[in-house]
């Protein structure tokens, strides 16, 4: 067993940088790269896309990233850890090893399943299996009369998108055991990416929740990439950060006794020190004494950070107790059309218009819309930065935004449409016209007993 490893975050979401994933592999002497490109939502739409075609569903960016990546890992001997399978692991797999193949490397990918639910089907879950998390009373209730009125979803309902249950690290553990070197999987809950190669390397117990807890601490200080390396504790005046055009990825060197030391590439942009460190510590945690994932319960109330060198925190401390005895479940619906439309408005009496045509738009809808939201937007996004000097006082201007909800797309798209006939119809001036009509995704979550839930390893090789 090993008593140090260091695992590298190269991605915080789906959408993120490519470039500091491979700053990592080239230069950071990783054991493991974990992407972490999932969320509610993220699942929810890789699900639609999944609908419309078996094939897909997996992570958009997955093609670009092992591209560009697989060489890295090979060479330097990296395993990669990466829920970009989303909706659709599997086929996530079989696309890296058909680009493993073109670029003629040898690899084994394994592909962690199992999380997708599906309601009333043979082998599926009973809408009775499901129970309310947290505060949500409401979750039940809006699955049983909102999503399907009779009280039962299937899986063919016109409404239901995705069922997701959070897994943990059991897949992955059976897929590093198996000797792969990319694992790619669905619906896991983000600081277990992390949490799995520790255990597999340092030989932990799986009900050592001491351990785990601790574990669990480096994998949330770690899953948001960027964020604990200054990303998004940046503000100009109060925090200042440098170089954040080439803002590093953070990487940790894991102990077998718990503890990290987080650090970055040198050279590269960004900050880490006690104060992004305690950011990302306390993001998204409500209750430190106790926050819940798959493979343990995790008490953070005695964490230690300590800035020991430039860009360097050591990480001590916390604690856990036993697992919880339910996966949480993430389900995506069809919840309504949206329709929005913009409008700008420069120059003298530039509010003035704008309200004008915000009042006008009301007052013509208001009759078919339940509700009609009116912002007005307004810095530079007309003029740009050509005007701005000590001397001079800004150019008056608004973006007027006008958005509502319907039940059709074809309702929706009214909102742009009466947006759009300003140019004629007034007040005067108005211009850089844009519409969209989005459907967009609800999101509520639920509770099942986790022993109805089994993660799966496929194995593939190029």
């Amino acid at each position: 067993m090993k008593n140090q490893i260091r695992i590298g975050c190269g991605a915080g979401f789906s959408g993120d940088r490519i470039e500091p994933a491979i700053v990592l592999a080239e230069k950071g002497k990783l054991d493991y790269l974990v992407l972490e490109c999932l969320a509610e939502r993220t699942i929810a739409l890789a699900n639609k896309r999944k609908m419309a075609d078996p094939t897909k569903g997996y992570d958009p960016l997955l093609e670009r990233r092992i591209e560009t990546l697989l060489p890295h890992l090979v060479k330097n001997n990296i395993r990669l850890i990466t829920n970009m399978g989303a909706a659709n692991p599997i086929e996530g797999a079989k696309k890296i090893i058909e680009i493993a193949k073109k670029q003629e490397i040898t690899i084994k990918v394994a592909a962690v399943s199992g999380d997708e639910l599906r309601i009333n089907t043979i082998d599926g879950i009973s809408i009775n299996d499901l129970k309310v998390f947290g505060n949500e009373s409401f979750s039940l209730e809006m699955l049983k009369n909102e999503i399907h009125p009779e009280h039962s979803l299937t899986s063919n309902s016109q409404l239901l998108i995705s069922m997701n249950a959070y897994l943990g690290i059991e897949g992955i553990l059976e897929a590093l055991q198996a000797d792969a070197q990319i694992i790619i999987t669905g619906r896991v809950a983000d600081p277990s990416l992390f949490l799995a190669p520790m255990i597999h390397e340092f030989g932990w117990k799986t009900d050592d929740y001491d351990l785990l807890g601790k574990g669990t601490v480096i994998g949330h200080l770690m899953e948001c990439a960027g964020q604990i390396s200054g990303g998004y504790f940046a503000d100009p005046i109060k925090k200042p950060v440098e170089n954040m055009e080439n803002l590093g990825h953070p990487f940790a060197d894991v102990f077998a006794d718990g503890s990290a030391i987080i650090s970055k590439v040198e050279g590269t942009g960004g900050i880490i020190n006690l104060q992004t460190a305690k950011e990302q510590l306390l993001y998204e945690v409500i209750n430190p004494n106790e926050y819940y994932t798959p493979d343990v319960i995790a008490d953070f109330t005695s964490v230690q950070l300590k800035e020991i060198a430039q860009n360097q925190v050591r990480v001590t401390g916390g604690s856990g107790k036993q697992k919880p005895k339910a996966y949480k479940v993430s389900v995506g619906y069809k919840a309504f059309w949206q329709g929005e439309g913009e409008i700008s408005y420069a120059g003298p009496t530039a509010y003035e218009r704008a309200k004008l045509a915000g009042d006008t738009i009301e007052k013509r809808l208001k009759s078919q819309f339940e509700e009609i939201q009116i912002n007005y937007i307004g810095i530079n996004s007309t003029f740009g930065n050509w005007w701005l000097s000590e001397a001079e006082a800004p150019i008056p201007e608004v973006r007027l935004r006008v958005a509502a909800k319907a039940q059709t797309h074809a309702d929706a798209a009214l909102i742009g449409e009466e947006v759009e006939a300003l140019y004629t119809n007034g007040p005067a001036g108005g211009g850089g016209v844009r519409k969209y009509v989005n459907e967009v995704i609800g999101i509520v979550s639920v509770l099942v007993d986790r022993n109805k839930v089994l993660p799966q390893i496929s194995i593939f090789k190029s």
